[in-house]
């Protein structure tokens, strides 16, 4: 059997090249999404900075609860937002015990070189006390350390001479410093992930904001002590609390902690972004074997007639699938790897991944993408050769002469049943109100519905195509007939052709439009609900405390807001947040509220959105344990419930208790109410160069570029699909047209010429298009409603109307494409010997 199969293969290669095509893509998006999974399941994290200290303590950087379920008791953790620090006093507990040499402590905090124009030195930078160099590769090139509260000691690569005078933004006020002197790795070139500002002990202590604490302790071990026993005595000593002790590639975790957060980020996206490709591809490439059994069925019939058994046809189909998918696959996998350096490189570039996680590539992604492409081939062959190797062989010649119009009582059951699936699902859609619930079931609900297409395609092929062949043949009454008549007899053909392009589009339109939905109704909800007419914003880490207090004593001012944004958890549940400083919020801010009021908004108190107050069921006046960034958990009162969560965020905390709990103190943005002008504004700010001041507009044309950097982390990993469902759209079409080159040799034999029978396909093709956008327009806006509806509280998604046009004008452009290359090849032939030809 494995040897027709082969024979089969050689005898009709182009037969095979569009399942081919399909298995590569197939192939090639497994093992992308294969790998950026695998990046953040065990992705390395190389260590820069404290690549000079063999052992690091550090407080424990997840948050962690006990689940229980089905009787089982797991224990869960996530990544904590911020960094967890220590107390102070464990330095002097380690230091002590035997084989350690020193216990020195490490304080970061974020510190920026920022020129008089303003502009903020490029990239991460950070703020150090110079006792801790010793725990890293730097030692002093030039100067001395320093000594003074205004002195500092800068990394050699930032091109500052020694003498010199900087001013550093950093969790402060921007402080002018003088250049003592100028460090450097010892071996080896400059970090390549940063840059290092070194302070005296007390001015960092006072510039990291944390008192008594520290966030990690670097142990030296004493000659001749061996690193992995001073390690263990270390873990005795600290038995009983949370904390770590790091080793080899563990300090990059610690050194680079949104790394380590971007894993979490990278497997949910490699997961939804790999599952929704098998899926698709799953529906393609059985679309495809489905379109090549039905152009093989009178040679099938054939085999059926000269004795082939059922068992024996499915067989071969099954091996012919199985050594394409083998053809296939191996250079897809192999081009898998390929794309996902540039997925990765793409995430790096939009900012959705730190270049401080390596991508990782091993053996596992191509050989699963190999597996799956054949179990995939596989299985379509199988499924699309059940009813040939089923029927009678005379009734199988005949269905080969004269396809059955209708179709089987199983496929409708089946399609029924798909459909009535789909439904299912939009209805819980409108339920899921987070982007993480949300889109999982977005994306298989267009699935669901292309498959159900796919099922029951023919009936619905037969209803559009009487309709339109009747609108085709009153203005072009010869080739519209013929177009309509074709289109008619043929409808198992169209319904294969309709299906990849109606995929296509849905598709393209529910992944483009459910990022213009969402972040339209939060621009939409930011926008009303800040009342302030003018905003102060920072082109470094944040606007300091001191700028806020600046513009508050300008004339004319009423009310002053800072806004601190961060991300917090309330049991399990994580909920974007932002802090703000009370006086005078009602004249500032409007999150709408609908219980409680903010004015009562205190040290102990938190106001939360409705999607928030349900999640949790609270309602004002209770209690919510509020998780902060890093790992503090408090006991906060509710005051307070507003409407405008995805605009302000889930949680509105007192600006005090988020700014004591975070990396960065410094504000997000100002709000500023009352009558200044803006040139006002502009000179109270003048000794803060990185701040500026922002009206609405230029607040709102902020807000959309920013929405538009988030957007393309999605576009990036979805667009794939959308250039996977294109390739299948161009693949079945040209599948579709070849085959029929003894159709048209008959045709142009009784006199049709060349130029009719391309108009019979324009009109063809355009019938496809028609209902293919159609269709897939309404999966994507039955689908978008539901997803609107649970997110944004309205069934009307955002659309913006020139984005729809071009994807259905690019839909448009691939059908026609598509059909009028291969026709004009077909028509080449001379049509007596495209007669006799093999089909």
């Amino acid at each position: 059997m494995f040897t027709l199969a082969l024979s089969t293969l050689r005898a009709r290669k182009g037969a095979f090249v569009g399942a081919f095509v399909a298995l590569f893509c197939a192939a090639v998006l497994v093992t992308a999404c294969a790998a950026l999974l695998e990046t953040g399941l065990r992705g390395r994290i190389p260590t820069e900075r404290y690549a000079g200290t063999p052992l690091l303590v550090t407080a424990d950087q997840e948050v962690h609860w006990t689940e229980e379920k089905k009787g089982k008791t797991k224990e869960k953790a996530k990544p904590l937002t911020e960094r967890a620090w220590l107390d102070a006093a464990t330095v002097e507990r380690l230091a002590t015990l035997p084989g350690v040499r020193a216990a020195l402590p490490e304080l970061t905090f974020p510190a920026h070189l920022v020129a008089p124009d303003g502009r903020v030195a490029g990239g991460a930078s950070w703020g150090h006390s110079w006792e801790s160099a010793a725990l890293t590769p730097f030692e002093l090139r030039a100067g001395r350390a320093p000594a003074a509260t205004d002195e500092v000691v800068l990394d050699a690569a930032l091109g500052v001479a020694v003498g010199g005078t900087v001013t550093v933004q950093s969790t402060a006020a921007p402080t002018a410093y003088r250049v003592v002197g100028l460090a450097a790795p010892a071996d080896g070139p400059a970090l390549k992930r940063q840059s290092t500002l070194f302070f005296s002990t007390a001015e960092a202590r006072r510039l990291a904001g944390h008192p008594g604490q520290v966030a990690a302790i670097g142990l030296l071990t004493a000659p001749g002590a061996n690193p992995t026993a001073v390690r263990r005595t270390a873990l005795d000593a600290l038995s009983g609390s949370t904390l770590q002790v790091r080793t080899g590639e563990g300090r990059g975790e610690a050194e680079f902690l949104d790394a380590g957060k971007a894993r979490v980020s990278l497997v949910t996206l490699g997961a939804a972004m790999g599952g929704t490709s098998l899926l698709v591809a799953l529906l393609v490439v059985t679309g495809t074997f489905a379109l090549s059994i039905q152009q093989r069925a009178r040679e099938l019939a054939l085999l059926r007639a000269v004795g082939a058994t059922p068992r024996q046809l499915r067989r071969m189909v099954g091996r012919e699938a199985q050594v394409v998918g083998l053809l296939a696959g191996v250079p897809g996998a192999f081009a898998g790897l390929a794309l996902a350096r540039w997925m990765h490189g793409r995430f790096v570039e939009v900012g959705a991944l730190p270049d401080t996680l390596e991508l990782t590539l091993s053996a596992f992604p191509p050989c699963l993408a190999v597996l799956a492409t054949l179990l995939a081939a596989w299985g379509a062959a199988r499924v699309s050769a059940r009813r040939p190797a089923r029927v009678h062989p005379t009734e199988g010649l005949a269905e080969a002469a004269m396809p059955k119009p209708g179709i089987g009582p199983v496929r409708l059951i089946a399609g029924l049943l798909v459909a009535a699936g789909y439904a299912v699902l939009v209805f819980v859609l409108t339920g899921l109100r987070t982007e993480a619930a949300a889109t999982p079931v977005t994306f298989l609900s267009v699935i669901l519905a292309a498959a159900a297409i796919a099922l029951l395609g023919p009936l619905v092929t037969r209803v559009a195509t009487a309709v339109l062949g009747r609108v085709g043949q009153l203005v072009s009454p010869a080739t519209g007939f013929l177009a309509a008549q074709n289109t008619r007899a043929n409808a198992q053909r169209l319904a294969a052709v309709v299906t990849p392009l109606s995929l296509a589009v849905a598709m393209a339109s529910t992944i483009l439009f459910t990022q213009t939905t969402a972040s339209h109704a939060a621009r939409e909800q930011a926008v009303q609900g800040t009342l302030a007419p003018y905003v102060l914003a920072a082109a470094g880490p944040g606007v300091p405390e001191a700028a806020a207090a600046a513009v508050r004593q300008v004339p004319g001012v009423t009310a002053v807001t800072e806004v601190l944004r961060t991300t917090v958890r309330a049991g399990q549940d994580k909920f974007p947040a932002q802090g703000v400083s009370s006086p005078g919020l009602a004249r500032t801010l409007d999150p709408k509220v609908t219980a409680g009021s903010l004015d009562a908004l205190a040290d102990d108190t938190v106001a939360v959105s409705e999607l928030a107050a349900l999640t949790k069921g609270v309602e004002v006046g209770d209690r919510l344990p509020v998780t902060l960034g890093d790992g503090t958990t408090v006991q906060l009162r509710v005051v307070a419930v507003y409407q405008r969560g995805l605009g302000h965020g889930d949680l509105t905390l007192p600006h005090r208790l988020v700014a004591a709990h975070v990396d960065n103190p410094l504000a997000s943005s100002v709000l500023i109410a009352g009558t200044a002008d803006a040139t006002a504004l502009r000179a109270a700010v003048r000794a803060f160069p990185a701040v500026r001041v922002l009206d609405r507009d230029q607040v709102d044309a902020a807000q959309q570029a920013k929405a538009g950097t988030q957007a393309q982390v999605n576009y990036v990993a979805m667009g794939l699909i959308i250039a996977f469902t294109g390739i299948a759209v161009v693949n079945t079409l040209v599948m579709a047209t070849a085959a029929r080159r003894r159709e048209f040799a008959m045709l142009r034999l009784i006199g049709t010429t060349g130029r009719q029978i391309r108009a019979m396909l324009r009109w063809e093709t355009l019938t496809v298009a028609l209902l293919a956008v159609a269709l897939g327009t309404a999966v994507a806006y039955l689908t978008l409603g539901a997803y609107s509806s649970g997110m944004t509280g309205s069934a009307t998604p955002y659309a913006p109307p020139l984005t729809y046009l071009a994807v259905v004008g690019v839909a448009t452009a691939l059908a026609f494409t598509a059909t009028a290359l291969p026709a004009r090849l077909a028509l080449r032939a001379n049509a007596a010997d495209a007669i006799g030809a093999r089909e």
